[in-house]
């Protein structure tokens, strides 16, 4: 079973049935006995940080999330579940993440023709082949909202990058974490195709 972690906030809906669609067993929760049993995790979002790691805690999901992925239990992270891997935050103020990523979490800095927040269609750049991106092609399109971005002190851990007036990590890999800025559940093929992997990981486990 994935368990689909309920914070609060996110697409919960259509990150399960998406995970569903493509023959997972799929648990939407927010019970950490839950999420225990689980054999990978998935930690959607959408929303501000800093309100994110409030409803984290209060929901005693904070503890239970960093002990399973230390523990080495795949985990996915989407759009705001990728910021909340790293150090620190500065969204309404310099709030600390799970720290499960060295880095922190900082706003688009772009020429004015550029919108903020970062909506709509853009392409990935794979930087390494891993079993998560597999049998996607590099340059393929993916889905994206969001007004801040990575900033991964590691190297090693970008998986892909993405132009938008700047180039920026648009997903990271570190053992048994991956994580995406773009929405692979509004991604259509191509996201399915990475949700389908991200499973198959999850089998192996």
């Amino acid at each position: 079973m994935i368990a689909v972690i309920d914070y609060g906030m996110g697409n919960l809906r259509s990150v399960s049935k998406a995970l569903e669609f493509v023959g997972a067993d799929v648990k939407v929760t927010d019970k950490p006995g839950e999420i225990k049993d689980a054999s990978g995790i998935v930690l959607p979002g959408v929303g501000a940080f800093k309100d994110a790691v409030r409803n984290l805690n209060e929901r005693g999901l904070w503890n239970p999330v960093i002990d399973d992925v230390l523990k080495g239990k795949p985990f996915l992270g989407i759009c705001l579940g990728l910021h909340l891997l790293f150090e620190k935050g500065f969204e309404f103020g310099e709030t600390e993440g799970l720290g499960l990523i060295k880095g922190n979490v900082v706003k688009f800095q772009l020429p004015f023709k550029y919108k903020i927040p970062h909506m709509g269609w853009n392409q990935i750049n794979i930087r390494k082949n891993i079993e998560f991106v597999a049998d996607v092609r590099d340059g393929e399109f993916f889905y994206f909202v969001h007004s801040y971005y990575v900033q991964p002190k590691d190297e090693d851990v970008v998986l892909t990058t993405t132009d938008y007036g700047t180039e920026f990590v648009s997903s990271v890999a570190k053992d048994n974490i991956v994580a995406t800025q773009f929405h692979p559940e509004k991604s259509q093929k191509a996201g399915l195709k990475l949700l389908e992997n991200f499973v198959k990981m999850v089998e192996k486990s």
